[in-house]
């Protein structure tokens, strides 16, 4: 099951990973051929080395989740791209006023991993490192503008759809909706869904891995005309940071890929 040119055992071991994290519970190595298309005796082998150094975990019941040393090494990774991407994260803030955030797309939520205040004080109910809901906040719905519509509808029967305050979307057909018009304009508006009082910009973006970057603040500084602004402004800096965030712009040599479209 080799890809391009890369090194097929590798390339099966990362695939059994991804299928690990896409299946989003523990699972069986019959599943995992299914998801894979790899024999099961080769599935069997690779996963016993995968738990053996801790990428994954073998419940008693025979099936595989991924394994702690996933989590670890996840949250190393967001560190890095946290400080990575505080530069602009800090133009955008000094240019709009508002507290400006980077969000990664981490199994059912989106993660922050990286923020840096506006010139104007607020109370954020954010912090780099927490997760919030896809269904109910600007990164959440940009980054699902990003997945197919039925990925979503699974997405959403899995992760349920909570209502938070009255503007809260709760109905998969109309998030669908929402996100076709996300795409159309480029970006995600969250009008106090998560928050009374609340209003966010994000503009989503791929990197290695998919991303949104928003601008957030209160409903009565985040008018029309700076949420205007602020999809522009967004936009800028998302392309910006696509060079910053992804490898294969800092390394050319590597196969010489592109880089995936934002």
């Amino acid at each position: 099951m080799a890809r391009g040119t890369g090194v097929q055992s590798v390339e099966r071991a990362l695939a059994l990973l991804e299928a690990l994290d896409t299946a989003g519970d523990a699972v069986g190595i019959g599943e995992l051929a299914a998801a894979t298309g790899l024999p099961a005796g080769t599935i069997h082998r690779l996963l016993r080395t995968l738990v053996d150094r801790g990428w994954a975990h073998q419940l008693p019941d025979r099936r595989y989740m991924l394994g702690t040393r996933i989590a670890r090494m996840g949250a190393s990774a967001n560190a890095l791209l946290g400080r990575r991407a505080r530069p602009v994260l800090r133009a955008v803030a000094v240019e709009l006023g508002e507290t400006a955030n980077l969000a990664v797309l981490a199994a059912d939520a989106a993660e922050y991993v990286a923020q840096v205040a506006g010139t104007h004080s607020m109370r954020m109910f954010t912090e780099v490192g927490s997760r919030v809901p896809l269904h109910s906040t600007g990164v959440g719905k940009a980054l699902l503008s990003r997945l197919p519509d039925e990925t979503v509808r699974d997405l959403l029967r899995r992760m349920g759809m909570p209502r938070f305050t009255d503007t809260t979307i709760t109905d998969p057909e109309r998030m669908v909706r929402e996100l076709a018009a996300v795409r159309e304009r480029g970006y995600a508006v969250d009008d106090g869904e998560m928050e009374l009082g609340v209003r966010c910009v994000a503009v989503p973006f791929t990197a290695g891995v998919r991303f949104a970057i928003s601008v957030s603040g209160p409903a009565p500084r985040m008018t029309d005309a700076l949420v205007a602004r602020a999809a522009a402004a967004l936009t800028d800096a998302a392309a910006r940071l696509r060079d910053e965030l992804d490898d294969r712009h800092a390394a050319p040599d590597r196969g010489g890929e592109d880089v995936a479209p934002s």
